[in-house]
């Protein structure tokens, strides 16, 4: 009956140890298992690094940037031949674009007899020159044999002064004479036009033409303002 105890207390002395063996056991493989987690984590994160530096690699190329901030000031005025040669074509831009009085110094005229309305001439003025004109209220008219200047049509007045970019042209209508018997004529084969400044005096040169054959006027007779349209100028 002792035999039997003491066997039963071996045998579970026994199975305790085993117990224990493979509770060991099972601590040190959950020890493995969770071991490879860090390692898989380094294995991730290793390819980022060079990300990284393909990411932070562009900035290595800052000095070629740099080195072509000075170059583009020297361009801009930093040299001073080259900042005198851009200085000198602003200028010149602005003289091609600036706006003067049209005078004979800058453009032609001409004068023509039209059909319609009857005892009517057109002048045209065209600008020659390189940048704009203004041709400033109406033509000043002298026939050879005038004592006055001939008669301006105040109601041809347009709304503003006529500006003339280079080969542009304007027009006045001049009206020969007024109801037929209402004056004396005149005939002529010279025509000066002068032309008005901007305070409303006219230039000491005039443009000189020749006339149509047969062109006779007489007091009644008118010459309007610029205009910037032919029609406009043989309206009245």
């Amino acid at each position: 009956m002792r035999t039997n105890r003491v066997r039963t207390t071996a045998l579970a002395a026994t199975a305790l140890v085993a117990a224990l063996s493979l509770t060991a056991c099972g601590g040190n493989e959950g020890t493995k298992s969770a071991g490879p987690a860090p390692a898989a984590t380094t294995e991730s994160t290793a390819p980022q690094t060079p990300q990284t530096s393909e990411t932070t690699a562009p900035p290595a190329e800052a000095p070629a940037g740099t080195a072509s901030t000075p170059a583009q000031g020297k361009h801009a005025g930093g040299n001073g031949d080259q900042g005198t040669h851009s200085g000198t074509e602003t200028a010149t831009q602005a003289s091609s674009t600036a706006r003067t009085t049209c005078t004979t110094a800058n453009t032609t005229v001409t004068v023509a007899k039209v059909t319609r309305p009857i005892n009517h001439l057109l002048l045209t003025l065209k600008n020659t020159g390189s940048g704009l004109c203004d041709a400033y209220y109406a033509p000043h008219l002298g026939f050879d044999g005038a004592q006055s200047v001939f008669p301006i049509l105040k109601d041809s007045k347009p709304q503003a002064v006529v500006t003339l970019a280079p080969g542009e042209e304007a027009y006045a209508g001049i009206g020969l004479s007024g109801e037929p018997g209402q004056g004396k004529l005149y005939k002529s084969k010279n025509l000066s036009v002068f032309f008005a400044k901007k305070n409303g005096s006219t230039y000491d040169t005039p443009a000189k033409l020749k006339l149509p054959a047969e062109t006779y006027w007489d007091d009644n007779g008118f010459v309007t303002y610029w205009q910037s349209d032919r029609a406009n100028a043989l309206m009245y």
